[in-house]
Order: structure tokens, then sequence, then C-alpha cells
């Protein structure tokens, strides 16, 4: 029974390593460390699984604030900034991108984005620009999961602007909580490159058993269109090679241009975001705002009150 139940126990933690690996690159890590430390701590006291907790919310945060946007800039990455800057029209779509390290980009990008969301709220006045998975901090080539780009500092998804059923802008809102999976399908006569058949294995999910659960919004033409125009003229100074959107999206906004890709049937679905590609080369350079050095703070905070 004894080995039977550190069998299971080993399972698990095995489990936990691995899903936190996958979703914040280094969680997984600080988690083994915080059960070798908690295991051992907590030997005499039967407090094991609340131990291992409280160290692994610890080393976590302490990383996350210091040691991890140290690290980065070996990999030419910086985090993008936190919301409630006045500076900036701009935040995450989600605390849960930051608390997971998913923030991470060249700095280039993150240039982007301040000019991006800067235009957008100068067109119009309390328009909020959010970001969606950018890059995990550390080592080209490592996934991103679910995405099969996200690996090397160079891609940010940004989400679309959103209107109410009377066509009202909702700023800072989106259908979907996390910004992905809410799909703007297309309409009759639109371009489907898809529609025979995706192949497999596919990334090309339709989710659409999510749509219930949405609240009843719409994209906001007028904001996502002048975003998208904005990125294909001024984009490339900023180092922009490709942006992805589905083809029936961009015809429809009314937007054409070399840098407009469509990224095949098997990767995910962009009718829910705009991704952009930076070029390789360089990566690291650029000016950083200063304002970003409390992100991971700000967002920590946010995270663990949710």
């Amino acid at each position: 029974m004894l080995a039977r139940g550190n069998g299971a126990a080993a399972v698990a933690v095995a489990i936990a390593v691995a899903a936190l690996t996958l979703l914040t690159q280094l969680g997984g890590v600080i988690f083994l460390v915080a059960f070798v430390i908690g295991k051992r701590a907590s030997a005499q006291g039967g407090l094991e699984a609340l131990a291992v907790t409280v160290l692994f919310v610890g080393l976590y945060a302490g990383s996350s604030l210091s040691v991890v946007p140290a690290l980065a800039k070996f990999s030419g990455r910086v985090p993008l900034p936190c919301s409630g800057v006045p500076a900036h029209a701009y935040r995450a779509a989600s605390p849960l991108y930051r608390v997971f390290n998913r923030h991470y980009v060249d700095p280039r990008l993150l240039e982007l984005v301040e000019a991006l969301s800067s235009e957008i709220a100068r067109a119009y006045p309390g328009a909020v620009t959010l970001y969606l998975d950018a890059n995990f901090p550390l080592l080209d080539g490592f996934p991103l999961p679910p995405h099969l780009s996200h690996h090397d500092g160079r891609k940010l998804d940004l989400a679309f602007y959103y209107a109410s059923e009377q066509g009202t802008y909702l700023p800072g809102l989106m259908r979907s909580p996390i910004g992905y999976w809410a799909f703007e399908e297309p309409r009759p006569g639109d371009p489907a490159p898809c529609a025979e058949s995706t192949g497999w294995p596919t990334l090309r999910w339709d989710m659409v058993f999510l749509e219930r659960f949405y609240p009843q919004r719409s994209l906001e033409p007028e904001r996502t269109r002048t975003a998208l125009q904005w990125l294909v003229r001024s984009g490339p100074s900023f180092g922009v090679e490709k942006i992805f959107i589905e083809p029936h999206l961009a015809a429809r906004l009314g937007v054409s241009s070399r840098l407009l890709r469509f990224q095949g049937c098997r990767a995910a679905r962009h009718d829910d975001q705009i991704t952009s590609k930076s070029r390789p080369d360089g990566s690291g350079q650029g000016s950083v705002s200063r304002e970003r050095k409390n992100c991971t703070r700000s967002a920590l905070s946010d995270g663990l009150s949710m």
C-alpha cells in the first residue's frame, strides 16, 4: 500500500510539473524545488501539501518579480508593461498572461504596441488595446502551447475591439474572457480556404460549444480596421515582417497588404485575434519604457486576487 501511495504521489508530481512547464515555462522547475524543500521541512508536521503550496507561490512570485525579467534579457526579451500606466492605452487582456510569464517580447514589439495603442487612442479617445499571448521569457525554440510559432520572442497576439449589440464600443472588453476562441465566422461568399478539410493533426479548432457562454458582442470594425491598417503601414518600421489574420476578415475590413498572411489550415484560427511577427534581425535592441519594471508585481497581485 505504501509503495502504491508513493507511486501515485510521484505521478501527481510529474503531472503538476508537466502542466506548470507547459503553462508558464519555469513553473515546473520551481514546483519541483518547492516540493523537495516542502517535503523535507514538513516531514514531522504532516502539512506537506500546505508547505509545498506556500513555498511554490513564494518562490514563483519572487522569481517572476526579480529573476525572470533579468534572465529574459539574455534571450533578447522584455516584459510587456502592466495595466494602469497612464502613458499607455493598452494592457493585457487578462492578468493570467503576465502571471504565467507569457508576456515577453522582442523590444521592437513592445515599441510597436505602445505606438499602435497611442494611435488608436488618438483616433478614438478612450480606446484600449489589449494584448494576448506573446512568448515565454527564455530559450528560443521553447514552445508556448497551443501556439506553433510563439517560441522566439518575435510573436505578439492582439485582441480585436468589440461593441455591444447596439454598436457601442466596449473599451477593454472582449467576447471571450481570455480573448481566444470567440471566432468571427466567414459570411456567405467570404474566402474560406479551409472549407473542405483542415487535415490532421490540426490546431484549427472551431470551439462551437463555447459560443453559448459568450456575451452578445460583435467585432467593432472601425477600431479593428484602423489597427490593421496601422500595422500594415507602420509595422515594418518596428520590424514586423508578417501579420496573420484570416482572409475573410481582412477582406471584410477592406485591408490588403503583402504583409497579411494566412497561417494555413493546420495552425490555430486567426479570426479571433491578430498575430504580428517581427524580423529576426535586431532582436534584443531598441528602447524600452521604464514603466514596465513594475509589471510583474502588479500582474501577480492581480492574479493572486482573482
